[in-house]
C-alpha cells in the first residue's frame, strides 16, 4: 500500500447545494410566475386617475426578471456541483481513502459507489475484511493509490 496522498476531498455535497437552489425562492416565498402575478394584480387595481410611474414599473419588471435569472442560475449551478460530485466519486473506486472516526481513522478500498438524491456514498472494505458503507463523499480525508 502506497503511502502518497493524492488529493483531500473538500465537502460540497448534493444536500447543500439543494438548499441554495432552494434559497433564491424562500427568500421571497413565491416562484416568478407568482410575482408576475401581483404585478398583474397591480396594474388591474390601480386607480386609473394616479397610474403607476412607468419607471416604477419598468424597474420592477427587472427586477423580476433579475430573480428569475438568478433562480435559473442557482439550478444550473446545482447540476455542475453534482456533475462533478459524481466524476470525483468515480475516480474514488479502487484507491484507498482515510475516513476520520473519533479519535481514530478509517483507512480502505473502495469497492462501490452509489449514487443517491443525497449525493455518492462510497462501500469501504478495510485490510481486515470490515465493509463499510454509506460513506459521504465528504467524509473523506484522504486519498491514496492502492498497492
Amino acid at each position: 500500500m502506497a503511502s502518497n496522498p493524492i488529493d483531500a476531498l473538500g465537502g460540497a455535497s448534493a444536500a447543500t447545494t439543494s438548499q441554495t437552489t432552494q434559497s433564491a425562492t424562500d427568500a421571497f416565498g413565491l416562484g416568478f410566475e407568482d410575482l408576475l402575478k401581483i404585478v398583474l394584480t397591480q396594474l388591474t387595481y390601480q386607480d386609473p386617475l394616479k397610474p403607476m410611474d412607468n419607471f416604477q414599473f419598468v424597474s420592477q419588471l427587472a427586477q423580476f426578471s433579475q430573480i428569475q435569472q438568478t433562480q435559473q442560475m442557482s439550478e444550473s449551478l446545482q447540476a455542475l456541483v453534482s456533475a462533478q460530485s459524481t466524476s470525483q466519486a468515480a475516480t474514488l473506486l479502487g484507491r484507498i481513502v482515510e475516513i476520520p472516526a473519533g479519535n481514530t481513522v478509517l483507512a480502505g478500498k473502495v469497492t462501490a459507489i452509489a449514487f443517491g438524491q443525497e449525493g455518492p456514498t462510497l462501500t469501504i472494505q478495510t485490510a481486515n475484511n470490515q465493509t463499510i458503507s454509506n460513506v459521504s463523499l465528504g467524509a473523506v480525508s484522504q486519498i491514496r493509490e492502492s498497492n
